[in-house]
Formats: structure tokens, C-alpha cells, sequence
């Protein structure tokens, strides 16, 4: 057998393995990065009709080289209004908890997809053409949200009307983590297929890897552009071994049922603590992909965003890692490993519970207490202007040796978002 053979062996059979996911999977290209594959997925839309610009959703997030964060609001908004390019448009993110069409609307789905086809109307009017619509197939930054059923069909159509292609982002959802389907973009129906999928994180579980995956036509458009595309360390040997090796132990080890059954039980316990504590305003997810979304108000669905904050800091207490996201920094974000466990479920949402219930008890206290501090706050003002209360109820902690100052019981790094005081 010749040298070259024993390389493209592994890339050979690693796509192959691959391709048995999802039977219109026709071309995939291997690369070495999440951000490598979304630009590649950009390049391949842009010059398959020759068009320019991008619709992507509002708070979403696709990588970090330039390419990327023009299109990513997560990124760009944080640089002000002038940011935003020419070509990019922004749809409204589908979220049913707390977006622009909720979970009383009788059909968010097509309310959702009549916004992306009115911004395609307005921008085929000022001249500009449409090349890709992307989406996470669930938004993970944008905070764990869950298209409505149909949603990314009636987007789809709309898009292919005006010459575009629909990109699903799979970097957070594939590989099995949604439980009942191996991608996130099939739990919108067996019909709906992406013309392009983009694939990281999972794919070489840590190894950095990427994939995108798209239609033959797409494909030869690409190639006949006369602009090769060459990746030094995409589809190399090793790398196509740790792709099949991580293929092979989902299969062997039932993550992804695991997914589904752990996935459950945890969205069971989450269930149960949004009966027992007035903060959790909604749980949400598919699988081992759930958000909690911590509310101050559940009739104003106001964000809770120091309380998430404060949980986040004190489970590392409990070595526990969680983050908290979304526009608002306020929702919970659980996206274990697929090896997961119903008693490391039970131990994480017990730890939350105790959190959940010391913030409450907290609230009760302080308003208990309100009155009296207050009278006592005006008498002890210092010459200098600033409260004595609040200098005696400061202090600098530590978690996970990271410096933090604690105000009145909460735990708040300077760069996260200004935390509101809850006196304990």
C-alpha cells in the first residue's frame, strides 16, 4: 500500500462514520476550529449566488475572527450602534419566555419567521441581496433558547426564495447532547435539512476540530471559483482518529440516551425548584442543554441577573462549574458533559436549592430590616458623603482564588455586571 494511503485512510473512514449521521450530508470538509468552520460556512453562501449580506439573530454568537463578529450581536453590540455592518441584518432572537412573541402567542414560529422575511422584503428594496441566514440550531450565548416548532422551515423557505442558503450552527447542540436527536436542527422536523452545517467542540471531545458539511451544488460553486482552499492541519490522521474514537463512544456508551434520560431527570429537579423558589422563572431545554432563567418578578419577567451571579460564585464554593448568559447574564446555563449522571444531577440542583433558599431568606430579612437601616444609614453619614453601612458591609473574599468583593452577602467580580445589594 502506498505512504499516502495510510493518511487519507482515517479522513476516508472518519467521514464515511460521519455522513451515516444524517443521509444528506454529501460534503464535508474537515478543519481544526469552530471559527475556521463558520467562516468557511460564510465563504461557501457568499459565493454560491454571488450575494453579500447575512441575516443572523439577535444576541447570537459564531466565533471570534473578524468574519465572525460582524455577524455575532453578542460580540458587535458590546462596540455600540456603528458597529453593526451594512450587510448584516438582525432577526429578533425566537424566544418564547421572554422575546418579542411569547408562549401565549397561538403561533410564535411563523411570528418569529414573518420578522426574518420582512427584513429580507426591506433589504431587497435598498438593492441588497441575500446570501445565508445563520442560526445556532440552539442559541446557547443568546441564553438556551428553543426555536418554536416550524420556525426554521418557514425561515428556510423564505430564504431560498430570495437566493440565500440557511447555515446551522452545531458547534453546542450535535453529536447527540439534545438526547432524542444526534443534531439539534432535526428536533424542527425530519424534513427540515440546513444547506449547510457547521460541527466543533464535540466533534474531537477537547481535540481542537472542526467540520462543516453542506450540499454538492454549494460545494461545486465553491470549487469553481478559482480560489483553492487549503487547511494545513485539517482532516490529518490524528485528528480522524480521535473524531472516529469519540463517534465510537457514543455509540458503545449510549450517550446519547444517556442524554435523554439524565436530561430529564435534571429538567425534573429544575421543574420542582421553580415550584419551591419564586426566582426560577422558567426552565427550559432538550436533553443535557437546559437554562434556567432566574427572574426577580415572574409577572414582569424581571431578570435576576446579581442573584445569577451570586449562585454562579457561590457553587464553585462546591466545586461546581456553571456560567450564566443570555442578554440579561441572568440564565443558568447547564450543558454537562454526555457522561453526566442522575446523582451528579441530584447534587447540583441540591446545591442550587440551598443557594436559592439563603437568597430568599435574605430577601425576607432585608425587608424586614429596611426601615430601621435606613434611619440609621441617614444618621451615621460620614462627611464624606458615602454610607457608613455600606462601607462597614464590604469586604474582600476570595473563590477559586479569584478576588472578589462581597456586598451585603453578594458575591461580584468587577467585570461582571453591576449587582444589585441584597442585605443578609
Amino acid at each position: 500500500m502506498p505512504v499516502w494511503s495510510y493518511f487519507i485512510f482515517g479522513l476516508k473512514k472518519f467521514i464515511m462514520w460521519l455522513s451515516c449521521y444524517n443521509s444528506c450530508f454529501h460534503c464535508l470538509l474537515i478543519l481544526s476550529r469552530r471559527s475556521e468552520a463558520n467562516d468557511l460556512a460564510l465563504r461557501l453562501a457568499r459565493q454560491y449566488r454571488g450575494h453579500q449580506d447575512v441575516i443572523t439573530l439577535d444576541h447570537a454568537y459564531h466565533g471570534h475572527v473578524t468574519s465572525l463578529i460582524d455577524i455575532s450581536p453578542y460580540k458587535f453590540n458590546q462596540l455600540g450602534k456603528e458597529a453593526k455592518k451594512e450587510f448584516v441584518h438582525v432577526a429578533p432572537s425566537p424566544d418564547i419566555y421572554r422575546g418579542k412573541y411569547r408562549d401565549d402567542h397561538p403561533d410564535p414560529g411563523s411570528a418569529y419567521a414573518d420578522d426574518v422575511k420582512k427584513i429580507i422584503e426591506e433589504a431587497q428594496k435598498n438593492g441588497r441581496k441575500i446570501a445565508a441566514f445563520i442560526a445556532e440550531s440552539m442559541q446557547s450565548c443568546g441564553g438556551q433558547v428553543i426555536p418554536p416548532a416550524g420556525y426554521f422551515q418557514k425561515v428556510a423557505d423564505a430564504v431560498h426564495k430570495a437566493g440565500g442558503v440557511f447555515i446551522a450552527d452545531e458547534v453546542q447542540v450535535g453529536f447527540g447532547r439534545v438526547g432524542k436527536k444526534f443534531w439539534g436542527f432535526q428536533l424542527q422536523g425530519e424534513d427540515f435539512v440546513p444547506d449547510i452545517v457547521t460541527m466543533g467542540k464535540p466533534i474531537g471531545n477537547g481535540h481542537p476540530m472542526s467540520c462543516v458539511v453542506t450540499t454538492r451544488e454549494i460545494a461545486e460553486a465553491f470549487g469553481a471559483c478559482g480560489l483553492e482552499y487549503f487547511n494545513t492541519f485539517g482532516g490529518n490522521p490524528v485528528s480522524c482518529a480521535i473524531g472516529l474514537a469519540v463517534l465510537d463512544v457514543i455509540e458503545k456508551e449510549d450517550l446519547q440516551g444517556n442524554a435523554t434520560r439524565v436530561g430529564n431527570y435534571l429538567t425534573g429537579l429544575l421543574k420542582e425548584q421553580k415550584e419551591k423558589h419564586p426566582l426560577v422563572g422558567d426552565v427550559r431545554g432538550v436533553g443535557l442543554f437546559v437554562g434556567v432563567d432566574l427572574v426577580k418578578d415572574r409577572q414582569k419577567r424581571t431578570p435576576a441577573t446579581a442573584e445569577a451571579q451570586h449562585i454562579i460564585y457561590k457553587l464553585k464554593e462546591q466545586r461546581i462549574l456553571l456560567s450564566a448568559d443570555g442578554p440579561y447574564r441572568n440564565i443558568l446555563k447547564f450543558k454537562p458533559p454526555m457522561c453526566f449522571t442522575m446523582e451528579d444531577a441530584k447534587f447540583v440542583v441540591d446545591q442550587i436549592d440551598e443557594i436559592l433558599t439563603d437568597l430568599e431568606d435574605s430577601t425576607i430579612n432585608r425587608t424586614r430590616d429596611e426601615l430601621p437601616t435606613s434611619i440609621q444609614s441617614k444618621r451615621k453619614m460620614p462627611p464624606d458623603g458615602s454610607s457608613q453601612l455600606e462601607c462597614i458591609n464590604e469586604s474582600i473574599s476570595h473563590i477559586n482564588g479569584s478576588a472578589c468583593r462581597q456586598k451585603n452577602g453578594f458575591y461580584a467580580e468587577n467585570n461582571t455586571v453591576p449587582c444589585k445589594r441584597i442585605r443578609t
